[in-house]
């Protein structure tokens, strides 16, 4: 949500809003319902707890009844109520991700792990945010090609600077929680050099590493300018990005690390 406010709102045309803000609605929905499906399963040996998990739920359906709120200005002069809504939107959805994110984190790592926590999830979902929404945005030189293609510039480089800042995150998190940690999370990170070790080279690799270089390669497409060529890179970065945060996602669930 936050990715489809960088072009500006008066100079493109009100499909793309509607669009996009429908993809992250659906994403939002399935969150949101994937929560309280784990929720109801009841307390399991070592799962996060049942209430953070309804707490995880409500937050993801208030940013879809928010998002709704947003879709149903784009077709209205209601200009008041659609900040107010896509405001909402974000605080909630920013609410969601640390929540979610802080779900995960067993006892004992310290608190530090907080902000290694809430930091991987801000991150991650500002690539994924960013990479989709330039996506998205790209389609949008079919319909309107006299679209400037500094818009889609900036993107590309907001992607940059977030694959960079998630890429000195992750070694910022191993090193905080390796060295000045908790004992579990002293532990996990040694456990993760020991045994794990070829998932953190593929996460590293196949995600921010090869995203950044997707990235550079969209910026030097963009300035011959070639916005379709852009596009497809970008779909291949938004499956680059995906790829490296499932990985992530695998090495949280075997070293309980906000990789």
């Amino acid at each position: 949500m936050a990715a489809i406010a960088v072009p500006p709102f008066f100079k493109v045309e009100r499909g793309f809003y509607k669009s996009s803000a429908a993809v992250y609605l659906g994403a939002g929905m399935i969150a949101a319902v994937g929560f309280a499906l784990l929720a109801r399963r009841g307390a399991e040996p070592m799962a996060p707890s049942s209430t953070f998990l309804w707490i995880d739920s409500a937050l993801w359906m208030l940013f879809c009844l928010s998002v709704a709120a947003y879709m149903f200005t784009l077709w209205t002069d209601l200009g008041l109520l659609r900040a107010r809504a896509y405001l909402a939107s974000l605080i909630i959805g920013l609410a969601g991700v640390v929540v979610a994110a802080l779900t995960l984190m067993p006892g004992g790592f310290g608190p530090l792990a907080v902000v290694g926590y809430a930091l991987n999830g801000l991150l991650s979902s500002a690539v994924l945010g960013l990479a989709s929404g330039g996506m998205l945005f790209g389609h949008w030189y079919l319909i309107d090609p006299n679209l400037p293609v500094d818009y889609l510039r900036t993107l590309v480089r907001l992607l940059g600077v977030a694959l960079i800042a998630e890429l000195a995150v992750l070694f910022a998190i191993m090193a905080m929680l390796g060295l000045a940690g908790g004992h579990a999370s002293m532990q996990a990170v040694a456990t993760l050099f020991n045994s794990d070790s070829m998932l953190l080279v593929m996460r590293l690799v196949l995600g921010p590493v090869a995203s950044t270089i997707l990235a550079w390669m969209t910026w030097q497409t963009l300035k011959i300018p070639q916005t379709m060529a852009a596009t497809g890179l970008l779909y291949i970065a938004v499956m680059s990005v995906l790829v490296g945060e499932l990985m992530g996602r695998f090495i949280l669930f075997r070293t309980a690390l906000p990789l």
